[in-house]
């Protein structure tokens, strides 16, 4: 594999009923990522910050649009104090999400981190207070979270030509999907080989999420592709992610 392009992926592409294209990673799709938060992850500052146990919760949310906002809105108001740390600062600032000076609406940032993030001692144990929240009811943290928070990290895009032609593409998150600030990362976990240790491959492990990003007709395609290529070949062959192939050569 040494003449292997450093970043090749492989792509699954096929056209839907309405004529659509659909384009799929398969290489991060088949791969075995796995988040690793709370399992030693680095963090997203320019520097490595494992113990403070923020993943990439640093910078906080940007929603995506009103409905995204109000959603979450709604979530934060079902929290009692005991599930959220921050909740009295919250009350201090006007609440946990504000318009920032570039006309985004964020949440809020307290202690170099985002205003719903649970830090270690707290007596739910750190991270996300709507995701804990969620699972605490019984319910789908992708339900309480901001989209953003549980795409990545997965990225979901489409863009409709002059035709109307529509073409829809799954793939990894990349440093770039930051924006400019993602180059400054320490570490990115797409990046990097200690974030590929998940014990099944990730168009399992996130099936909730990519259902609910490019429907079940599209992922149940997708599936049966992967499906039937594994059956063809003993064992199954996949292009390895590029981190896993950094890390096999070291």
């Amino acid at each position: 594999m040494s003449d292997v392009p450093p970043d090749l992926h492989e792509w699954v592409t096929f056209a839907d009923e309405d004529g659509d294209t659909w384009q799929f990673d398969v290489t991060f799709l088949t791969s075995n990522y796995g988040c690793i938060y709370g399992r030693g992850c680095p963090g997203v500052f320019t520097e490595l910050a494992a113990e403070y146990e923020h993943g990439c919760c640093t910078y906080g949310a940007h929603f995506i649009d009103k409905n995204d906002r109000q959603s979450i809105r709604r979530k934060i108001e079902q929290l009692e104090p005991h599930e959220w740390e921050f909740s009295d600062r919250a009350e201090e600032m006007g609440g946990a999400i504000y318009k920032n000076d570039d006309g985004d609406w964020v949440t809020q940032s307290v202690e170099d981190a985002c205003i719903l993030l649970n830090r270690p001692g707290f007596e739910h144990g750190a991270g996300c207070a709507l995701h804990q929240a969620a699972q605490r009811r019984g319910e789908r943290p992708i339900d309480w979270k901001p989209d953003v928070c549980w795409q990545v990290p997965l990225r979901f895009d489409d863009s409709t030509d002059d035709n109307g032609h529509t073409t829809f593409i799954l793939r990894e998150w990349k440093r770039r999907d930051w924006g400019e600030g993602g180059v400054e990362f320490a570490w990115w976990c797409t990046d990097d080989p200690l974030a590929f240790g998940e014990d099944r491959p990730v168009w399992k492990s996130l099936r909730e999420e990519i259902v609910e990003l490019v429907g079940e007709h599209p992922y149940r395609r997708l599936v049966d592709y992967l499906i039937a290529r594994a059956d063809d070949a003993v064992p199954p062959v996949f292009l390895p992610h590029p981190q896993v192939r950094r890390h096999g050569s070291e």
